[in-house]
């Protein structure tokens, strides 16, 4: 079974082209424009083993918000349109990463009810072009889109490149174990019979 799903979507702030296979190995290229969210997606792609082509086209001279909330937008539909009914899959996953100094986790329920929770005292500024302050709008637009409850905490950390980079490593980590098939599961694992609504 390949869970893959394509998706584009134009608006006037940001043109997106998306396509992601869940069964992968990391394989793709990720150009939005914005150096530093290209190297957090190449992350998620990395220990996601999630096969990631990301192309967009944003309205850069106004700054980074809408590419990074909008590219958010674009991976979570996806997502969702890749995990179908959901059945099979192992629906949650956690982890917790260190990067130096910094340390983050992430747990993840595939529920169907979007909900992010997101604990972090960021250092203000900007790197690569990436405001630190979208890192909870990324992951925001992405848990609302996935449809899922997303719970991300960067628990140390003084560097905020580590401190990011640990929150998306964490992230692709819980998504990898929550999206997962498990070959003990004959059906959708919830008492509602459902995990799309």
């Amino acid at each position: 079974m390949m869970r893959t799903a394509k998706i584009d979507r134009r608006t006037a702030e940001t043109d997106v082209r998306l396509t992601l296979g869940l069964e992968g190995a990391g394989d793709g290229t990720r150009e939005t424009g914005i150096g530093f969210l290209d190297h957090m997606l190449d992350l998620l792609a990395r220990h996601g083993r999630i096969d990631l082509d990301v192309t967009v086209s944003g309205d850069l001279q106004t700054g980074a918000h809408h590419t990074a909330e909008d590219t958010a937008i674009v991976l979570g539909q996806a997502l969702d349109a890749a995990l179908g009914e959901r059945e099979g899959i192992v629906r949650y996953g956690w982890a917790t990463i260190p990067m130096d100094e910094a340390r983050a986790s992430c747990a993840i329920d595939i529920s169907g009810r979007p909900f992010t929770l997101f604990e972090a005292e960021l250092p203000p500024g900007s790197t690569g072009g990436f405001e630190h302050e979208l890192t909870e709008e990324f992951f925001r637009a992405f848990a609302n889109a996935a449809k899922l409850t997303l719970h991300v905490r960067v628990e140390t950390g003084t560097n905020a490149h580590h401190m990011i980079e640990a929150t998306f490593k964490a992230f692709a980590r819980a998504l990898r174990a929550a999206a997962a098939i498990d070959p003990t599961e004959t059906g959708i694992p919830s008492t509602k019979g459902t995990l799309t609504a």
